[in-house]
This record gives C-alpha cells, sequence and structure tokens, in this order.
C-alpha cells in the first residue's frame, strides 16, 4: 500500500514541477478525493520549493486541504506566517468582485492583485486554486463562468504565475458543450 501512495506522490512531484510560471489549469473530478489528491500535490509541491500558494475554495475543502498538507509534514505554520499559504472562501471572494451576476473587472482585478501581491513578496514564485468558477458553473451560470476564467487567464499571462481550477462533474447536468469548449479553451492544460 505504501508503494502506491510513493508512486502517486513522486507522478504529482513529476507533473507539478513541469509547469510554466503562467500555466492555467483545469481539472474536471468525479471525487473529492480526486481533486485533493491533485490540490495536495499542487499546493504542496509548491510550498515545499518555496513558493507561494494562494487557495481560494469552500470551507470544505479549505478544511480537508489543511489536513493533508498537515498529514503530509508541510509546514503550514511557517507558510502562513510568511504569506506563502494564502486562503479564502470561495463564497466570499465571489461577494467581492460579482455585480449582480457577472464578475466586474476592476474589482476582480483588485482582489488578485492584492493576493498575488501579498504572495509574490521576496520574489516568491506564485501558485493559485480557485474554485468560484466552479460555484459560478453549479448555479448555471455558464456566460459569467466564462467571463471569469478570461479575467483569470488575462491575470495570469500579467502577472506570471500558476493557476489550477476544478471543476466537479456532477455541475454538468444540461448540454453545457459550448461553454465547455470556452472553458477548455480558456485553458493551457486540461485534467
Amino acid at each position: 500500500m505504501d508503494v502506491n501512495v510513493s508512486s502517486k506522490a513522486v507522478g504529482s512531484q513529476i507533473f507539478w514541477g513541469e509547469i510554466a510560471p503562467c500555466e492555467h489549469l483545469a481539472q474536471f473530478y468525479e471525487h473529492d478525493g480526486v481533486l485533493l489528491d491533485t490540490l495536495t500535490g499542487f499546493i504542496g509541491g509548491g510550498l515545499n520549493a518555496g513558493e507561494s500558494t494562494i487557495v481560494i475554495a469552500t470551507p470544505g475543502h479549505l478544511r480537508a486541504l489543511r489536513n493533508r498538507l498537515v498529514a503530509a509534514n508541510v509546514d503550514l505554520v511557517s507558510a502562513v506566517r510568511e504569506d506563502r499559504y494564502l486562503t479564502l472562501d470561495a463564497e466570499t471572494a465571489l461577494s467581492m468582485f460579482m455585480v449582480g451576476d457577472w464578475p466586474d473587472d476592476r474589482l476582480f482585478a483588485n482582489l488578485v492583485a492584492g493576493l498575488i501581491g501579498r504572495a509574490r513578496a521576496e520574489d516568491r514564485s506564485v501558485r493559485a486554486f480557485g474554485e468560484m468558477v466552479a460555484l459560478l458553473w453549479e448555479k448555471g451560470q455558464a456566460a459569467a463562468t466564462v467571463r471569469l476564467e478570461y479575467l483569470w487567464s488575462q491575470f495570469c499571462k500579467s502577472h506570471s504565475f500558476s493557476l489550477f481550477c476544478a471543476y466537479p462533474k456532477a455541475g454538468f447536468t444540461k448540454d453545457p458543450s459550448q461553454s465547455l469548449a470556452e472553458i477548455c479553451a480558456a485553458h493551457t492544460r486540461v485534467i
């Protein structure tokens, strides 16, 4: 059993070691465990490499990630103290830049610039995870989801950081083919 865990960890480290500073990745997953495995590799790998990380997720995913990182012996105490592990509730984040059912470009840029600025201290590389798009998608706000992905992509390119988004497959209940194609097109890699 330990061999399988080690193999997964090594594979994850190799994959996350290959990402470019302005990669924008998306994962479509069926179970939270799959997302959390990937997210633990992405965030834990960044923290262990001395990078800064930003996690904008649901409270349940924030708790589960924290538990997994602690279990993996990632030094979260130091990371939090050094502003290398920044977390924010995804619904709270949405409330900071959504105007009605649409993301406001300026408010979004203010929120993300503030987080990136804190994380970038001492010229550190930054990895960010955002679950806000999944929440919009789940609410049936396909156009707003695509727009938010576009805003993230533009910010990612102009501020050179790695970005990881995730969507539960359960959120795809209608025929989302056009929006799904646009979402995939907004990313550099899809998992």
